[in-house]
């Protein structure tokens, strides 16, 4: 790795680094701050978002109740954390295993769909396919601009389904959409940051959800 593609994280390593120590103290003071960061964003954000978790939770609780379903969606690195998502739902450590689909997770759909239509329908597509009104689509981002995204919420919304976006910075479009009923914003500019507290948050909504949640038959 070239010194240029670590400079924004580690402005301090040089190329003629000589003193070992030095650099190793350097990297471990860099680690304790970004750690001080994410954790007093972590904080921050659940403390400020702790209604709204409480309320989309109890409105996903209800669609899986209905017999819903969980899509989830998002770009590069929101990709993989959609793929946790579904992952936390379908194998939660404790509670209800709860239905859920990753977008991102058929390769095959994704390439065909970006090849033969275009990129901005690679989710909204699959959405058509599959969803049905009493679902739920969850998108992730970090910047909430994503044009496949956003196209993915208003097929969602014509489908009937629950919308939710986990954003980033201000929002973005996602927050002032129509097509987006619920939208959580991690109020950072570092991507890096914005990840780490989405996953902080979505693992709260999660665990509210199997609290609210009361399967058929259940007192």
């Amino acid at each position: 790795m070239s010194i240029e593609s670590t400079a924004f994280l580690y402005p301090f390593i040089e190329g003629d680094e000589r003193d070992a120590e030095s650099l190793l103290a350097d990297l471990a003071t860099s680690a304790e701050a970004k750690w001080d960061q994410s954790e007093r964003l972590r904080e921050a954000t659940l403390e400020a978002c702790r209604d709204q978790v409480a309320t989309v939770a109890a409105a996903m609780a209800r669609r899986f109740e209905a017999g819903g379903q969980l899509f989830t969606f998002g770009n590069g690195g929101s990709a993989t954390d959609a793929d946790e998502v579904a992952e936390l739902f379908t194998r939660p450590p404790w509670g209800e295993a709860l239905p859920a689909r990753s977008l991102v997770a058929d390769v095959a759909v994704l390439t065909a769909l970006s090849n033969d239509i275009g990129f901005d329908v690679v989710f909204s597509r699959q959405l058509e396919a599959h969803a049905r009104p009493d679902d739920i689509a969850v998108a992730l981002s970090t910047s909430g601009n994503s044009e496949n995204l956003l196209k993915a919420f208003a097929q969602a919304t014509r489908i009937g389904m629950l919308t939710v976006g986990v954003s980033g910075t201000d929002g973005g479009r996602m927050a002032v959409s129509d097509d987006v009923e619920h939208c959580f914003v991690v109020r950072s500019d570092s991507v890096h940051r914005i990840q780490e507290t989405q996953a902080a948050l979505v693992h709260a909504l999660w665990a509210a959800i199997q609290h609210e949640y009361r399967p058929e038959g259940a007192p």
